[in-house]
């Protein structure tokens, strides 16, 4: 160990040469906050370019990355380096210092392991050399192990220090829309009240409970009335509208980290109270089991052709004199991309009309589930072989069944999946304009 420590304080010096070696001169620029004084990638290029001339260095290649050393195996330069090692392109790594090509256990045993078969010969640093010999390996593997070990001990205490501050009710990260980020220094984790957008907030919340507005026409009130966008000048998306109103950080509580069942109460100003959050969150639940209850055939498969908006379904229930009480299914725009598109909704039973007679005039390539169908055919007919008690070796009645008639078959009497399935697979774009399917080539 004193040998170690003395080669520590007193390293070869870094002129020796050793012959026929051959360089990859590798930059990696740190992601580490503790390591701001770290010199760029093209300063360590230069650095090192300095002493490869100085020495007679031959450098085969110059690679650069700025991918962290922390995770093992997450750096494709780097592996690729170690891959050219391997096939021999070269045998010898220039670098700044042992932490820029390793702060995990993983990587630097792929180095080892490659010194340990002669086929890396040398790592040489700004201001020192790895051989393959166990003192040098050694050092090596305490210099890179003293970096994993900083890493860990990083994360620690920012974890700790994040647990801290949550604990005080302090926001660990950016505000969430609605509230602005405290920017003064000794202020750190506190959150100020968003004057221009959390009245707006406040009011998605309320329309919610006191209206009972979805989110879809939430987000045409923030998008097309008001022209609403976050900080960042962002319009909210449907799912953004959905995650604010799932938040409950804005009656005063939130989950750090998310899942974890740890809740803190916020230092902030509440924008609603409790009782608001809970209907909101009551209405969402049953918006979402009302939709997860509701299935349709073609939902998410027709594009609108007036403002290329999907298509979506509704259905209505009628109750006649004799009580009796029929379903109907109509689809229609979404109007996501024009709240004013006049594209009108058709019947269920009128689309599957038009999408049989567009079948009728696709190609059997087209309809893109060939094999399937025809899979679906030699079954159904050897349920008629044994039906009609037919040897395997004597050929059917003659019947006018083919793909395109099983196809249609499917689209009228098959289940909701079997529809979806066949009109996902078409290798034609279908479109609604004016009540009337049309196709496109995808």
């Amino acid at each position: 160990m004193e040998q170690i420590i003395r080669q520590f304080n007193n390293p070869q010096p870094s002129s020796t040469i050793i012959p026929n070696l051959k360089y990859c001169l590798y930059a990696r620029k740190s992601s580490e906050s503790d390591e701001k004084q770290a010199l760029s990638i093209d300063s360590q290029i230069k650095e090192m370019l300095q002493i490869a001339e100085k020495e007679g260095v031959e450098i085969i290649d110059i690679r650069r990355e700025s991918h962290s050393a922390k995770d093992s195996g997450q750096r494709p330069v780097f592996n690729e380096i170690l891959k050219d090692i391997r096939i021999g392109r070269y045998n010898g790594i220039l670098t700044w210092a042992p932490d820029r090509l390793s702060r995990n256990a993983g990587d630097l045993g792929s180095l080892v392991d490659l010194m340990d078969q002669g086929l890396l010969t040398e790592i040489k640093t700004y201001g020192q050399r790895f051989t393959n010999s166990p003192n040098e390996k050694f050092l090596l593997m305490i210099l890179c192990s003293q970096a994993k070990l900083e890493n860990d001990n990083k994360s620690l205490n920012v974890k700790r220090g994040l647990r801290m501050r949550v604990e005080m009710g302090l926001w660990p990260g950016n505000a969430p829309t609605g509230y602005l980020n405290e920017k003064r220094i000794d202020r750190k984790g506190h959150v100020l009240v968003d004057l221009e957008r959390a009245p707006i907030i406040k009011k998605m919340f309320e329309r919610v409970v006191y209206e009972k507005w979805s989110g879809r026409k939430l987000y045409h009130w923030l998008r097309f009335e008001l022209n609403f966008k976050t900080k960042s000048d962002h319009h909210l998306s449907l799912s953004n509208i959905y995650t604010i109103l799932q938040n409950s950080f804005y009656c005063g509580v939130f989950e750090y980290p998310r899942g974890s069942g740890n809740w803190y109460t916020g230092k902030h100003k509440p924008l609603i109270n409790k009782e608001i959050f809970d209907k909101v969150q009551e209405q969402l639940k049953k918006a979402l089991i009302k939709r997860e209850n509701r299935e349709f055939a073609f939902t998410k498969l027709i594009t609108c052709g007036l403002c290329g908006s999907g298509i979506t379904a509704e259905e209505k229930f009628k109750k006649q004199k004799n009580g009796n009480v029929h379903r109907y299914v109509y689809y229609g725009c979404t109007r996501g991309r024009d709240l004013n598109c006049k594209g009108g909704y058709v019947r269920e039973e009128e689309l599957i009309n038009q999408l049989t007679v567009i079948i009728d005039k696709l190609s059997v390539n087209e309809l893109g589930v060939r094999d399937k169908l025809e899979r679906e055919l030699e079954r159904y007919n050897r349920f008629r072989k044994f039906v009609l008690d037919i040897k395997e070796n004597e050929k059917l009645p003659e019947e006018k069944i083919d793909i395109k008639t099983y196809a249609k078959y499917l689209l009228k009497e098959g289940t909701i999946i079997e529809k979806r399935e066949l009109l996902g697979c078409l290798k034609t774009k279908l479109i609604v304009k004016n009540k009337l399917v049309h196709v496109e080539k995808k």
